[in-house]
């Protein structure tokens, strides 16, 4: 997985930056508000996430780690593709959009293009559960702030579903590796060896 890029920046299109890495030259997709924070010719980071496809591979780009999460997050509900995520994150920060699926704010997703009430409806019933809580107790955090759920269970789920495993067999997959999903020093979790156990599970059935 390429978590992040950081590099100068060689072009910037209506939707995609250029960013050197290595001696490569990487297309990334972003939003119009991350790619307003770049400037050819300047150093630019942004995190990353990569949709796999059959006949492609996109990687997408993002401000910080938390719209990336939110953004692998968001294509764990029904319907819910990479550049309609995207869409989404161009139009709502990160903080409206998961108070408008906990408080089932139909109206402010449908300012989304390509989101119907319906759709919204959807989306809200898939993730208001997973996406985090409202509360004024988590410490160090303002007032109203969310607590999200874990990031190696919505990358996880993420990569099953893309590998195409049904959200269900993705969840229960999920709850058996659980108790392998230990921090290291660092407080990162081997995404590497749960998928390999998640694979290693649902190959069995």
């Amino acid at each position: 997985m390429i978590a992040a890029v950081r590099g100068p920046v060689l072009a910037l299109g209506p939707d995609s930056a250029v960013i050197e890495l290595g001696g490569l030259a990487l297309a990334v997709q972003c939003s119009p508000g991350t790619l307003a924070r770049l400037r050819i010719g300047e150093t630019g980071r942004l995190s990353t996430s990569l949709v796999v496809r059959e006949d492609s591979l996109t990687l997408y780009g993002f401000a910080d780690d938390d719209e990336r999460g939110l953004f692998e997050l968001l294509q764990t509900a029904n319907g819910v593709g990479p550049r309609l995520a995207q869409a989404m994150l161009a139009i709502h920060p990160p903080r409206e959009i998961r108070r408008a699926v906990i408080t089932a704010d139909v109206a402010a997703l449908t300012r989304v293009p390509g989101v119907g009430k319906k759709g919204a409806e959807k989306l809200i019933v898939d993730l208001r559960d997973r996406i985090g809580s409202l509360s004024d107790d988590v410490p160090g955090a303002a007032p109203g702030a969310l607590t999200p759920s874990a990031p190696w269970r919505d990358q996880l789920r993420l990569a099953l579903v893309g590998l195409g495993w049904t959200t269900k067999e993705a969840d229960d997959a999920l709850t058996a590796v659980e108790p392998e999903a230990t921090a290291d020093a660092e407080g990162s979790v081997e995404l590497a060896v749960l998928l390999r156990s998640a694979l290693r599970l649902l190959g069995n059935r």
